[in-house]
């Protein structure tokens, strides 16, 4: 993972070939905002069901094939909601144990 700050397991078994969680893992993704008065921030707790870099819309970015590619994280929270959250250098995940 190239942009995301994240803490290392405990075990290596319990990383991907990307070396985030594995699916099935149990995380807290923690999303910070800078602004200017204070750091804005929210936590999601879920199980990781995917893990996966994709192109965004973005006609801007100027990269490979005028696109910029994001980490994605999918998890399902303890309700049962699935979450997408996109990983930016702001971006902590922990493992739960």
């Amino acid at each position: 993972m190239q942009s995301t700050n994240s803490s290392t397991p405990a075990n290596s078994s319990d990383t991907g070939p990307s070396g985030f969680p594995a699916v099935g893992s149990r995380v807290a993704v923690t999303q910070q905002m800078p602004a200017r008065a204070q750091t804005m921030s929210t936590t999601v707790i879920g199980v990781v069901v995917k893990y996966e870099q994709r192109k965004t819309g973005s006609w801007y970015a100027h990269s490979a094939g005028d696109r910029l590619w994001l980490d994605r994280v999918v998890l399902r929270k303890a309700d049962g909601e699935i979450s997408t959250l996109n990983l930016d250098e702001f971006t902590r995940v922990e493992v739960m144990e």
